[in-house]
């Protein structure tokens, strides 16, 4: 499989976690979201990028498996990779490491498309501009 990667070190803040001091189920995908807006960033299509292209990109899956707890302070490195793939789909896969523990914590994956701004249709192959983006990227073998 082809991937891109990049990695995001977060600091757990006390907003982050229930009354145990264990980080909250629902903020991994905030995680996952920080580590895949630094990857999409460094490679020069962020968000905004393909909005401004004329499309969304909504999560139309998502997956999760928690390993270990994360506790408030702890420091954690979000591992993200771009999977390249034929189909008109973005996925990434990331893995959560606590730094503090050296513990893998969560693995997950998320599973985008493209929707047209304008019509809010769905794109059944991939944009042309993303087609050009994926041809000039670094692309390694995981």
């Amino acid at each position: 499989m082809m991937v891109l990667h990049s990695s995001q070190d977060i600091t757990v803040r006390f907003s982050e976690t229930d009354a145990m001091g264990v980080v909250w189920h629902g903020n991994y995908l905030k995680f996952f979201e920080d580590a895949r807006d630094k990857l999409t960033e460094v490679h020069g299509l962020s968000h905004l990028e393909i909005y401004r292209k004329g499309y969304f990109t909504p999560i139309v899956k998502t997956e999760l498996t928690y390993k270990a707890s994360i506790l408030y302070g702890d420091q954690v490195r979000v591992h993200a990779w771009l999977e390249r793939h034929d189909s008109a789909k973005i996925i990434f896969r990331y893995e959560v490491i606590n730094l503090t523990t050296n513990q893998l914590t969560t693995e997950g994956m998320t599973m985008q498309v493209f929707m047209q701004v304008s019509d809010r249709t769905l794109e059944l192959i991939k944009p042309a501009f993303y087609e050009v983006w994926e041809n000039e990227q670094p692309w390694t073998e995981k």
